[in-house]
C-alpha cells in the first residue's frame, strides 16, 4: 500500500468531522438564536417592570415613565434606541393627570463586593432627590444591604440637596457621604454605621449622576412639564 493510500482515508475521515463539528455548530447558533429572539420581548417587559416598580418606589404618585436622552444639545425622547456615547439616560415620570411629578435615574459605584446600582428620584421644584430604590447589588448580607432597610439611612433622600451652582454646570455643592453622625449639610448623606463602604458608594455613585445628568436637564425641564 503506498503512502497516498494510507493518507486519503485519514484526511476523508478529518473532514468528514470537520463537516460534522461545522454543521452541529451552525444548528447550535440557530437554536440559541432562536431562544433569544424568542425571549426577548418577555426579557425586555420584565426589565420594564421591574424598572417601574423602583420609579414608583422613589417618586409616588407615578403613573407613567417616559425614557429620556440628555446630551449637550439638549434632551430627547430614548425610543428605544442605545444610549448615544455623549448622553446620560433618564425616565420622566407622569401621573395620572399627565403632569410631571419627577425625574428617575440610575447611579452606580464600586461598593465593597461589586456595583451598586440604586435609583433616585429628583424633584425638580425642592431641587432635590427624594428617594432611592436599589437597582442591583451583591454588599454582605446583614451589613451592606442595609442600605435597603435602615430608616435613618433612607432619611438622607427625602430632601437631599442637588441644586446647581449659578453657572448651571455642575452642583452647587458635591453630594458626599459623611461619617455616621456627623452630617451638618443637606447634601451630605449620613453613612450607616459598620457599613461605611456601602454608603459611599451610594453617595459617589449619585454625586457623579447627578453632576452628568442635572447640568443637561434643568435647562430643559419645561419640554417636560407635560406627558407627551
Amino acid at each position: 500500500m503506498t503512502d497516498q493510500q494510507t493518507t486519503t482515508p485519514e484526511f476523508t475521515s478529518a473532514f468528514s468531522m470537520i463537516r460534522a463539528l461545522g454543521l452541529i455548530a451552525t444548528i447550535c447558533g440557530i437554536i440559541i438564536v432562536g431562544v433569544y429572539q424568542g425571549t426577548l420581548a418577555a426579557v425586555t417587559a420584565n426589565k420594564k417592570l421591574a424598572l417601574e416598580r423602583q420609579v414608583f418606589k422613589v417618586l409616588p404618585g407615578a403613573k407613567h415613565v417616559v425614557e429620556y436622552f440628555a446630551a449637550a444639545g439638549g434632551i430627547t425622547p430614548a425610543e428605544g434606541r442605545a444610549t448615544p456615547p455623549d448622553a446620560v439616560k433618564f425616565y420622566a415620570v407622569y401621573g395620572v393627570d399627565g403632569k410631571l411629578v419627577g425625574i428617575a435615574a440610575e447611579a452606580s459605584s464600586a461598593g465593597y463586593a461589586d456595583q451598586v446600582r440604586v435609583l433616585y428620584g429628583f424633584d425638580a421644584a425642592k431641587q432635590a432627590i427624594v428617594g432611592i430604590g436599589v437597582v442591583s447589588m451583591r454588599e454582605t448580607p446583614g451589613i451592606g444591604d442595609k442600605i435597603l432597610t435602615d430608616e435613618a439611612f433612607l432619611k438622607n433622600f427625602q430632601a437631599l440637596d442637588v441644586r446647581l451652582g449659578a453657572d448651571m454646570q455642575a452642583l452647587a455643592n458635591a453630594v458626599k457621604t459623611v461619617k455616621h453622625g456627623a452630617k451638618t449639610h443637606p447634601w451630605e448623606i449620613d453613612a450607616i454605621s459598620g457599613a461605611t463602604v456601602t454608603s459611599k458608594a451610594v453617595g459617589r455613585g449619585i454625586n457623579q449622576s447627578a453632576q452628568a445628568l442635572l447640568p443637561r436637564l434643568v435647562p430643559h425641564l419645561d419640554q417636560l412639564r407635560k406627558q407627551p
